[in-house]
């Protein structure tokens, strides 16, 4: 499959700019999960900004 990753950036919402990963989202995703996380994209920009990507951050940002 081929990588969109110059696509992907358009909508990032990751404000972690240094990040390897940014844009390729199936890395990302892998890299969040092996560490019990969300990638930034699934939170809410002002929860995001915090760099909590923890599941129990996700439940309380969206009243889970």
């Amino acid at each position: 499959m081929e990588c969109k990753k110059d696509k992907n950036l358009e909508t990032c919402a990751c404000t972690y700019m240094s990040c390897s990963k940014r844009g390729i989202c199936c890395e990302c995703i892998a890299s969040h999960l092996k560490s019990r996380q969300l990638p930034g994209c699934c939170f809410p920009p002002e929860v995001e900004a915090t760099y909590d990507r923890s599941f129990e951050a996700f439940a309380k940002a969206w009243s889970l």
